[in-house]
């Protein structure tokens, strides 16, 4: 039984989970064909996220096969980890500590949960990938666990301060065949083996309900934020904040901005597969058989909110609104449209949430984390 909370779809007779107790509902299902980038045709338009999808059921396979093309064309793979190779521990009251073992070398997590100061355990959790860039504030007064998801554990790429390359992170000693791989697949991996953790050692030992996790990043980690929650079924609410292009922002809509802003051509290829600059640069982007809405899609049935920020241009927010309204359908499709929702206000710095946009993110943390 993979559904841990369910509603029932408005209009319709089958029950839509809010979030999975697995990483990957879909694990068992065959890899799509998945053709040479020369041979894949030319579409203008954004691809039809729900392609061969006439009831819930049919979900499952068609976000497999959407995350397979993500992982093959875009990202790298973010390979399978058995439940025999993670093993959890705190240190102490608060620090969770998880050793994951694969070809004989292993890969230490350690993140420390922050205890609310309301409320009884086991407590929701928000993790913050890199850092929690929403307002402290909006934590204060709810019993609501945060921890910080530290990725440079995984794959230390950094913009801004001295790194390994490709072949060199900690990723790579246990995954050797996998070092063409983006590290935004690394990131993702990395995450959902804390969450592993926290299932392994169960709310008595964390304090933590599993049932109500969160994942939330600004920037280059609200696209981290958004890889890990569509990427892990376990995470109930995901929030991209300022995401920018290769997030929420489609690749096909920010190639015809004329702003100047992040798109194929222009992002970082330390994130991504190099192959995809070479196959799908330029006018190319139109035979990439998927695009970023569809990454937004994965995160459906669960809950998903997203932040943009029109004062900077280069975060391709007008590439993000139709990428926004295309996911939204898978939603609306399966009458629960009201679990994904975005924002896009300027005003204000990049990554500084500002006070008209509290209310819809406390509205999506009281209800998908708190379920109040």
């Amino acid at each position: 039984m993979f559904a841990l909370l369910v509603l029932m779809a408005q209009g319709q007779n089958e029950r839509i989970p809010q979030v999975y107790d697995v990483e990957n509902t879909g694990w068992h299902l065959a890899k799509p064909e998945l053709p040479e980038p020369a041979q894949l045709p030319v579409i203008h338009e954004l691809p039809d996220a729900l392609e061969g999808v006439n009831t819930f059921a049919d979900w499952q396979k068609r976000r497999s096969d959407i995350g397979h093309m993500i992982q093959h064309y875009g990202i790298g793979q973010k390979p399978v980890v058995k439940s025999e190779q993670v093993k959890a521990r705190m240190e102490g009251d608060s620090a969770l500590v998880i050793d994951v073992t694969v070809n004989g070398e292993t890969l230490t997590l350690r993140s420390v949960i922050h205890y609310p100061e309301t409320g009884k355990p086991p407590y929701a959790l928000m993790i913050g990938t890199s850092m929690i860039s929403l307002p402290k504030q909006l934590f204060d007064n709810r019993p609501i666990a945060l921890m910080t998801y530290h990725e440079s554990q995984v794959n230390d790429y950094s913009q801004w301060r001295p790194h390994h390359d490709r072949g060199e992170h900690n990723f790579d000693r246990l995954y050797p065949d996998l070092v063409n791989n983006g590290a935004y697949s690394e990131w993702a991996w990395g995450l959902s083996r804390l969450i592993d953790g926290l299932q392994q050692l169960g709310p008595e030992v964390t304090k933590i309900d599993t049932r109500h996790i969160g994942v939330t990043g600004c920037s280059y980690a609200g696209k981290m934020a958004l890889y890990c929650g569509a990427f892990d079924e376990r995470i109930a609410l995901t929030i991209a904040q300022e995401p920018g292009g290769g997030g929420a922002a489609a690749w096909r809509k920010s190639h015809e901005s004329k702003e100047n802003v992040e798109n194929i051509d222009k992002t970082d290829y330390h994130w991504f597969l190099e192959s995809q600059r070479e196959h799908f640069k330029g006018d190319s982007v139109y035979q990439l058989p998927y695009d970023q809405h569809e990454l937004c899609a994965m995160v459906c049935p669960r809950a998903l909110l997203l932040l943009g920020n029109p004062d900077y241009p280069w975060l391709a927010d007008d590439a993000m609104l139709p990428s926004a309204e295309a996911a939204k359908k898978v939603w609306e499709r399966f009458g629960i449209s009201d679990r994904m929702d975005w924002s896009i206000i300027g005003g204000h710095g990049h990554c500084q949430l500002p006070e008209i946009q509290f209310p819809i993110v406390e509205k999506f943390i009281d209800r998908f984390l708190l379920e109040r």
